[in-house]
């Protein structure tokens, strides 16, 4: 069985991954899928918590649920997220981070 420790190591390291992504990159569509990862992340951690609290050999699913929960806002901010771009990119404009200064056309 494997420690609830490695469980954790791996999904911060997932998490700064994600986080360093979002920060250093400048394409929008590669700070969306490292928010991803970085959501990833926490669904993997919200699991890793949920197997370790069970005890007794009676499982507990809270974690899970709450990982579905998860994916589902993922999913949202995927649609949200490229029907943005795909709006941005029809207007002649760059998906570069920096020259998106304004909302106005």
């Amino acid at each position: 069985m494997i420690p609830l420790s490695h469980y954790l190591i791996f999904s911060g390291l997932l998490f700064s991954v994600g986080l360093a992504g979002a920060l250093i990159r400048r394409n929008l569509l590669v700070v969306l899928m490292c928010l991803e990862l970085m959501l990833s992340a926490a669904g993997v951690a919200l699991v890793a918590f949920s197997r370790a609290a069970g005890t007794m050999g009676l499982p507990v699913y809270d974690g899970q649920v709450m990982a579905l929960f998860v994916v589902a806002i993922a999913a949202a901010e995927v649609a949200i997220g490229l029907a943005l771009a795909v709006s941005v990119r029809r207007s002649g404009k760059t998906l570069d981070t920096d020259g998106m200064n304004s909302l106005k056309d």
